[in-house]
């Protein structure tokens, strides 16, 4: 894995059943059912390239690999600790021919096109963007977990980045999906006015008769569409820390949501 993982400080996962194998760190933010969710999300098909920002060690664009045959993935990923892994990654499941990894800092002047990448070359973008507004809540001392879940600036300007980097990069009549904190909803429909339409908001709730607390956001760019709220979804039952089947059919095999 290299001199920036050693066996020491990283773990072995199997994701999807077993169908995807990931090399991440054992502290810090590591992949589990946000990035699950979100690539099960991408309605990706044979042939089609899919673009995942913050990738980190490629989670969600390698489950989307996973579950579509012949789909290619580029990974953006500003940490060079997990750019490696991520690459470690890629060749773990054999899909040197189907992904590589991008060092890249989104919030950077630019955009997609400043970062290499053509304009309108991708089918489809998925991101997990950081949750917090710097100040908004107290950072972990660790420098992944903070990378990860707090913006360099305010959300909504983060948030506002973030899209227009995937706007750039999307060709017309391809998608964004993106997961978020449920109260961020309005910072993240503000950021996609404009770039993209047809936005479809899935709430995501624990349990039954509980407020939601992620949101799954998808928008095509170019569609005029109107706004849709799409059928919820509910993690556990009433009682127990068991996910639901359909939440644990996603866990357990690469499947489309």
């Amino acid at each position: 894995m290299g001199e920036d993982a050693t066996a020491a400080d990283v773990s072995e996962d199997a994701f999807l059943g077993g169908a995807l194998r990931l090399a991440q760190p054992k502290s810090g933010h590591r992949g589990g059912l946000d990035a699950v969710l979100l690539a099960a999300s991408v309605p990706a098909q044979a042939g089609d390239t899919v673009l995942d920002l913050g990738a980190g060690v490629g989670t969600a664009g390698l489950a989307v690999l996973a579950r579509v045959p012949q789909t290619r993935a580029l990974l953006v990923e500003r940490d060079a600790r997990l750019m490696t892994l991520a690459a470690h990654n890629i060749a773990a499941n054999g899909m040197e021919a189907r992904a590589e990894v991008l060092c890249c800092d989104i919030e950077a002047p630019g955009g997609a096109q400043g970062a290499g990448i053509d304009q309108a070359s991708v089918d489809h973008v998925l991101a997990n963007p950081p949750f917090y507004a710097a100040g908004q809540v107290r950072a972990s001392p660790d420098a992944g977990r903070k990378d990860a879940h707090v913006q360099a600036t305010d959300l909504g300007g983060g948030l506002a980045r973030w899209c227009a980097f995937a706007a750039g990069a999307v060709k017309a009549g391809g998608t964004l999906t993106l997961i978020h904190r449920a109260e961020a909803l309005v910072d993240v429909l503000a950021a996609m006015d404009g770039r993209f339409g047809e936005l479809s908001v899935r709430p995501i709730q624990p349990r039954p008769g509980e407020d939601a607390i992620r949101v799954l956001v998808q928008g095509r760019k170019g569609s005029r569409a109107p706004l849709t709220i799409a059928p919820g979804l509910t993690l556990h039952g009433p009682t127990g820390s068991d996910y639901l089947p359909e939440i644990e059919a996603l866990l357990r095999a690469p499947r489309a949501l």
